[in-house]
This record gives structure tokens, sequence and C-alpha cells, in this order.
């Protein structure tokens, strides 16, 4: 079985649209989440569209679980169409000098080392005879210091370069690969922005102004946007984009 799409973080926010959308449109997903009650909702809702979808529950923070989720992937799909890097952690919300390092060294793995792990494991099943486009959701914070986020704008500067280099390897092995910043979106990760200590946070009060002005962009409407990114019918290989111009 070929021409699937592999989606992580898909259980909800950004990744559970993106999933539902390349479903709509006829492929298989892979949904890759941490185990819960919405990773499976989101299964029976992705096999109504796209029977052949699975849901693989997977903590990218877990070397084991990539393992046994590239295990499951690579047995079930001879191929990937596409590859959407969406998971991604904003914890530790906190002073660089107070973090505890097991916790900002979780955020690199959960944002960076687990998309290169996963990917790597994959590599049987990408590129080659048929193209495979891959996707990573960046962030505003990559490109600038936030007070009580440098774990997040780390991983995330990292992981704009990480798509670079996969542009500049892959390109002669029949991969693309971009980075999109979605903007502002109404995700569970902004209700966890909006719980931060603002002593560790001093942006708090911003992030609650953009909630209460109706400012968040709804995770359906970005999606939209991101589909034919994520299908490879748009977007150069090596290109970071943002959603608020596309």
């Amino acid at each position: 079985m070929e021409g699937a799409y592999l989606v992580t973080g898909a259980s909800k926010g950004i990744g559970k649209a993106i999933a539902l959308s390349i479903a709509r449109n006829g492929s298989p997903v892979i949904a890759l989440a941490r185990k819960s009650d919405d990773l499976d909702s989101v299964r029976n809702e992705l096999l109504e569209l796209q029977p052949d979808s699975i849901t693989i529950a997977c903590d990218l923070g877990v070397g084991e679980q990539i393992s046994d989720a590239s295990t499951k992937i690579s047995s079930k799909f001879s191929h990937l169409s596409g590859i959407v890097h969406n998971a991604g952690t904003i914890h530790p919300i906190e002073n660089m000098m107070d973090a505890d390092i097991v916790n900002w060294s979780r955020s690199l793995q959960v944002n960076l080392i687990g998309v290169q792990d996963l990917t790597n494991q994959l590599n049987d099943s990408i590129g080659g005879d048929a193209h495979t486009r891959i996707v990573t959701i960046s962030s505003g914070a990559a490109k600038r210091s936030i007070h009580g986020w440098s774990a997040y704008c780390v991983s995330k500067a990292g992981l704009d370069m990480w798509s670079m280099c996969l542009a500049e390897e892959g390109a002669e092995r029949n991969l693309s690969s971009l980075s999109i910043a979605p903007g502002i979106v109404d995700t569970g990760m902004q209700e966890e922005i909006r719980g931060a200590n603002p002593e560790s946070f001093p942006s708090l009060e911003s992030f609650v102004g953009y909630y209460e002005n109706g400012d968040l962009t709804n995770p359906d409407d970005v999606a939209e946007k991101l589909l034919p990114f994520c299908m490879g019918s748009k977007g150069e290989n090596g290109n970071r984009l943002d959603v608020r111009n596309l």
C-alpha cells in the first residue's frame, strides 16, 4: 500500500485538522500522537473518511516508542508520500537559569531530536522512485527570543535548520522539505501558555489578550492553507514560509 501521509501530534489542534484534511483528499493517514482519548476519537473520524488510515500511540520523547512506531508504519506502508512533523511541546515555560535540565532536554527531544529519529528510522519508506514531501511546523519563536521559552525557541530554530539540511541532502533522493510557521492558532498549546507563571513569562498578558480579543486562528482554516504544501503540490524545496503570507 502506497501514498500514505504521516502526521505527528495528530490527536488535536493543527495536527488533527491536517490529518483529517488529507484523509478527505483521499489519501491514507498515519495519525501519531501520545496515547489519549483524543487519539481514539481521531481514529474513528479518519476511518470514516479513509479506511486504510491508522493511528499510533507514540511519545516522541521516548526513543523506544519511536522505534516501535517506525516498525508499525514500515510494516503497513511501503512508501510515505509525506510527513508532517507537527508534534511539539512548549514546556518548560521558565527562566533559563531556573529550568530543570531534564525538562529542558525533553523539549529538545520532542521538538527536534525525535523528528530526526523518526524520519531516520523511516528512511526506507521515503523518497526513491516516488517523491516524499516533508513539512515541519515552525514558529515565530524560531526567529526571535521569547522570555521563558528558551527550550522552545532553541528547538524550533534547530528544526528550521533541520528542514533546510534535509532539503539540501534529500533533493538527490526525491525528497523535498519545507517549514511553515502557522501563526497564532487556537490550540491546546495556547491554553498552556495562558496558564504560565507571569514571573517566568512576562508576555503572558499579550497572549491572554490574543484569546480574549478573538485574534487566534482556527486550526481548520490553517489546515486548509497548509494542505497543498503538505501534499507536495506547492512550495519549493528548502523554503521557510509563514501561513499568514500564503
